[in-house]
């Protein structure tokens, strides 16, 4: 457990596993931070590789800054992490917002990225439901009390009282969710996973384009594997879909050793 300065920022991390082999670097959702996001599934990715587990600003231990968060700024304080951490190249894996903040890192600094897994993601807000974030300006921080995204927050930040301001600083993210052309999405070079829930908050036909844009569906046994995979989770919802460790850990370890 540690801290990096990356520009105005005092970012916490953590680093897990072997010192062996390229790291694999966890991003975590909005509102949460590394427990509530990956303390079931870090352990078991942990066991064959290094893993480096961070925290973006104004989530659980690291401070908040005195900018807004956006998926840029997320992007570039990783991969000052990196820097700091003396890693050229690392695989990425993203739920929830950070899926997003994954996605950037691919388009945007595809030279530090190795391969990708997004769970939970969506390259533009096509890949909602519906209606599904018309409520979020109408989202006050009392609503959340008590959640675990809550309970985490008292226990880690380092400003216990800064939870309402966070929620504000995510309400604004939202409202303006990030996009990415089609385009952008045929030319990612990295190898990509694409994880759903099969009761997520992105519809599964956004999470199968993205797949096709990838260059997936394709007949395997006569054309080969694509670079890309597809996994839905069966019986899963958004916020549980990081709990399924033991269905993610294998299909991830497979994936990043291909």
């Amino acid at each position: 457990m540690s801290y990096a300065t990356v520009d105005d920022l005092r970012m916490y991390y953590e680093e897990h596993g072997t010192a062996e082999g390229r790291p694999l670097v966890l991003l975590h959702g909005a509102l949460s931070a590394i427990g509530t996001s990956f303390g079931a599934l870090l352990p078991l990715l942990a066991r064959t590789r290094r893993v480096v587990a961070v925290e973006f600003q104004a989530h659980g231990r690291t401070a908040d800054a005195d900018r807004p968060l956006t998926y840029e700024r997320f992007a570039a304080d990783v991969v000052g992490l990196l820097d700091h951490l003396g890693v050229d190249v690392a695989d990425v894996l993203g739920w929830s917002m950070g899926a997003g903040v994954a996605l950037r890192l691919g388009t945007d600094h595809p030279d530090r990225v190795g391969r990708l897994v997004l769970a939970s993601g969506s390259f533009d807000e096509s890949g909602l439901h519906p209606g599904l974030l018309d409520g979020i300006q109408d989202l006050r921080p009392e609503h959340l009390r008590g959640s675990q995204f809550h309970e985490e927050y008292l226990r880690t930040a380092p400003d216990p009282a800064g939870w309402a301001n966070l929620v504000g600083k995510v309400k604004r993210l939202d409202a303006d969710p990030p996009r990415w052309s089609a385009d952008q999405i045929r030319a990612l070079a990295a190898p990509t996973m694409v994880v759903l829930a099969d009761s997520d908050i992105v519809v599964p036909e956004h999470a199968v384009r993205m797949f096709r844009l990838l260059g997936g569906g394709v007949a395997g046994d006569l054309v080969g594997l694509p670079r890309c995979r597809l996994a839905v989770l069966p019986g899963t919802t958004h916020t549980s879909l990081p709990q399924r460790a033991e269905w993610l850990a294998p299909m991830v370890d497979e994936f990043l050793d291909a």
